[in-house]
């Protein structure tokens, strides 16, 4: 009896692995895409009040925008993204120091992850 419940077991083990394996992929890739869509919220927010003139509201906006993305990165922000640097790093930089090349490498995570169309 115990040779024959063995091999079930086994397939039940194995079975909840893969479940809670891609339920984990999923969520990765539902983080990354919610970090994306924010990313490039913001990218429109800035670019659209750089274009126009100075308006108190627009810049609330940019500000409330780049929260937005700052929140999306935090579970995604050990990832790496070249140069050394996290997504933590380069998001924090880009969003709060104007820091293009790191704007340039979380867009470039983006790419890389599949999102690329979310972006400016």
């Amino acid at each position: 009896m115990l040779k024959a419940a063995l091999p079930v077991v086994a397939l039940v083990v194995l079975g909840t692995g893969c479940s809670s394996q891609g339920q984990d992929d999923q969520r990765l890739t539902e983080r990354r895409e919610n970090f994306c869509t924010q990313l490039g919220g913001w990218q429109k927010a800035r670019n659209a009040a750089e274009a126009d003139t100075p308006d108190p509201d627009e810049y609330d906006e940019v500000g409330a925008a780049a929260q937005d993305v700052l929140l999306a990165m935090r579970p995604l922000r050990d990832e790496p993204v070249g140069q050394g640097r996290t997504l933590g790093e380069a998001t924090t930089a880009a969003t709060e120091n104007s820091d293009s090349e790191a704007e340039g490498l979380a867009v470039q995570y983006c790419g890389e992850v599949g999102f690329e169309t979310l972006t400016r």
